[in-house]
């Protein structure tokens, strides 16, 4: 399977290709510039001398070229990326990990984009694709410590079973990770949000905190 990630340069876009290709995945770190890439893809390799990893540097439309795509821009441009690549996206399981925030002073706020949430959005800019809304909590910095694993749950929702399932077994193979289906996409709203609660329980006690829920078994 090959993942492409849409404007994949960023500080969680390029960590989760790293951690991707780590776990087997052939990756496309795509980018509005090729240049940008190619970079955070050098980057990325002589970070991890240890590590033989599958991946490569491209524009967004080439990302947009593979099986499974994750979205990873800023939540203002999600939308509009996703509609530019509509044409390569149609029919393909996307995944939406965006969150809209703000902070104001010292605080983390969540934003309502239209329909909700980032991922309702996306969903109604590119209807054709199978958007699924994951990856929000995921901390940056330790997706790019490839030799530890992650301790953290991972909620998934989306309106296609079929995606979230797709979904679950790639984030399942993510060491420490735990995929759980969190329902339709509707519930995206509450789980972008509820970033800016993690946000700030980072920045009170100086820490990277990640969810974990009890009384689920398996």
């Amino acid at each position: 399977m090959r993942i492409g990630i849409l404007g994949g340069t960023g500080p969680a876009g390029s960590a989760l290709g790293a951690r991707l290709a780590s776990i087997g995945y052939e990756v496309v770190l795509g980018s509005r510039s090729r240049y940008r890439a190619l970079e955070a893809v050098d980057n990325i390799k002589a970070e991890h001398p240890s590590h033989t990893l599958a991946i490569e540097a491209g524009d967004n439309s080439d990302a947009a070229r593979c099986d499974v795509v994750v979205i990873a821009t800023p939540w203002d441009s999600a939308a509009t990326t996703a509609s530019e690549n509509e044409a390569d996206l149609a029919g393909k399981v996307v995944i939406c990990m965006a969150n809209a925030l703000v902070r104001v002073g010292k605080e983390f706020q969540p934003l309502v984009p239209p329909r909700g949430s980032v991922a309702a959005h996306v969903s109604a800019a590119v209807p054709s694709c199978r958007l699924v809304a994951a990856m929000h909590h995921l901390p940056a910095k330790e997706l790019g410590h490839l030799d530890h694993p992650i301790d953290s749950d991972v909620l998934i929702c989306s309106d296609d079973p079929t995606a979230t399932a797709v979904v679950m077994e790639i984030i399942g193979k993510i060491p420490g990770c735990r995929p759980l289906d969190a329902g339709e996409l509707s519930n995206a709203m509450a789980i972008e949000a509820f970033t800016a609660v993690l946000l700030q329980l980072n920045v009170k006690y100086k820490t990277r905190v990640a969810p974990k829920l009890t009384g689920i078994k398996g």
